[in-house]
């Protein structure tokens, strides 16, 4: 069986308090589990992945303080439905997610769990991306809640790891020569003047290799891949280790919206101006797959190929 997603959200801060981590991850997770509408004892394992956090803090893990704002088996005497709740973290930047689907896939596989939770959020150490203008990254956090298909066909392929022979584009650090008593609530990203170009053919050779060697038809597959702004989530900044969240929900909505479209057209329905002319490039219900390419600091590449049910 197949490891699918079930579900996916993402979550922004309402800017009345510093921004979080934990509450950006806990939102965007209940957010999954309500749209498969499904309790939050039912999540076996949650795999918490992310760089930028508020404070600088990397201790305690930020698993176990996500699983327990989502409310995941807390309490074995008092919760209903018993079960064990394993929750931990994964770094590997902006790769992080892709990293935790390969895990999950293993946990699923062995039937260690039945129903697997991931949660990638960034903010910045301050708790407002938005009053840093020399930090690139949006406040954003995203979710998939994953679990088997019976479908054999359907779910994630393998996950690729790719990383190239030169130096880093891309490096975030605490700079404790000069963070001063500031050192909590900064950080410093260094980036190379042409490291989107370069970070761009890195992405396009390590989809070149994949599909290589799986033999993808790239002409029928929806590449799903960073994306320079979160605009459309009315975030300001880049994505970043939630970019395969947001851009799952981006094409499954293409999808959605050219679906809607199609039923009109047999209903022989009128179609609203603006949605043909939005959508009349967009054919995303003709992709029978998705390949999810994720890169990052290394340089570092991952990329999955995806199928969702019933395709």
């Amino acid at each position: 069986m197949g490891m699918v997603i079930t579900a996916a959200a993402t979550a922004l801060p309402d800017r009345s308090a510093p921004a979080s981590v934990v509450d950006l991850a806990g939102r965007a997770a209940r957010g999954a589990l309500a749209r498969a509408q499904v309790p939050a004892s039912s999540i076996g394992t949650l795999i918490n992945v992310g760089v930028y956090r508020e404070h600088n803090t990397f201790e305690p893990a930020m698993a176990a303080l996500v699983q327990k704002e989502v409310g995941i088996n807390l309490d074995y005497i008092a919760d209903p439905e018993p079960a064990a709740g394993f929750s931990f973290d994964l770094m590997n930047g902006a790769c992080g997610v892709l990293g935790a689907v390969q895990v999950g896939q293993a946990l699923l596989d062995t039937g260690s769990t039945e129903r697997l939770l991931i949660t990638a959020a960034d903010v910045h150490p301050g708790g407002d991306a938005t009053r840093d203008a020399d930090y690139p990254y949006a406040d954003l956090a995203g979710a998939f809640l994953l679990e088997r298909s019976a479908d054999p066909e359907a779910g994630f392929g393998p996950v690729r790891h790719y990383t190239a022979d030169r130096p880093t584009d891309v490096e975030g650090y605490l700079d404790t020569a000069t963070m001063g008593r500031y050192g909590r609530s900064t950080i410093t990203v260094r980036r190379e003047p042409d490291h989107a170009e370069r970070l761009g053919e890195f992405a396009a050779r390590a989809v070149a290799d994949y599909a290589r060697e799986f033999d993808i038809d790239l002409g029928e597959t929806l590449v799903i891949g960073p994306h320079a702004t979160a605009d459309d989530v009315e975030a300001q900044g880049e994505p970043h280790t939630a970019a395969p969240v947001l851009g799952y929900l981006r094409a499954t909505d293409g999808v959605r919206h050219a679906e809607d479209r199609d039923e009109r057209e047999r209903e022989r329905e009128p179609e609203p101006e603006h949605e043909r002319d939005e959508f009349e490039h967009d054919r995303a219900r003709d992709y029978d797959q998705f390949l999810f390419v994720s890169v990052g600091a290394g340089p570092s590449a991952a990329c999955a190929l995806y199928r969702p049910e019933g395709r």
